[in-house]
């Protein structure tokens, strides 16, 4: 979805649906984005925009002329966990990206004033910026140019559990039907 990165490229991964962000508010989150890619053209931008007309036309319209700002169609999962992966930073208002991204040790800036998972925000994964621009500002700042916070807010975080949800269920299933496993390995 973006081509390959200069050593000193980082990647932003960006998604912004929600429907209480639609107008002013998004309005104001883009141009917060924008000002950003312009203070910091070594970044590159990848912003998966959803197909709502709410969202996509004001998305081309404010970020659409940014020579760093790479809009794009949504992506299939497997992609945007690639894209996760390869990403030095993460902008959302998304709830399911507040989980993926502080277990793969990304951080995380989200653009709500409260979240429903307020796991990885306590874990240190995930900061609450608002939508004025402001916090963001200061945060997106910080994590650009400081390696030591970077590097705490980067560390892997796993606040929704301990990775052994499939075991739990197998074992439950075995419990409840002793033959339900046999032949899955």
């Amino acid at each position: 979805p973006i081509r390959a990165l200069e050593p000193h490229e980082r990647l932003v991964l960006v998604t912004l649906h929600r429907r209480e962000s639609f107008g002013r508010p998004l309005e104001v989150v883009f141009g917060a984005i924008k000002a950003f890619a312009q203070r910091h053209p070594e970044a590159r931008i990848l912003y998966p925009v959803h197909p709502n007309p709410n969202v996509k036309g004001l998305a081309e319209s404010i970020l659409g002329n940014a020579p760093n700002i790479h809009l794009s169609a949504p992506l299939d999962y497997p992609t945007m966990v690639a894209a996760l992966k390869q990403s030095y930073l993460v902008l959302t208002d998304s709830g399911g990206l507040q989980e993926e991204a502080p277990a793969l040790g990304k951080p995380v800036l989200v653009f709500r004033d409260v979240t429903e998972r307020p796991e990885a925000v306590l874990a240190g994964g995930a900061s609450l910026v608002g939508g004025s621009g402001e916090g963001f500002q200061q945060l997106s700042e910080a994590l650009w140019s400081n390696p030591a916070f970077y590097a705490e807010m980067a560390t892997p975080r796993f606040p929704f559990g301990h990775g052994d949800a499939a075991l739990q269920i197998a074992t439950i299933l075995a419990q409840a039907n002793p033959g339900a496993l046999q032949g899955l390995g």
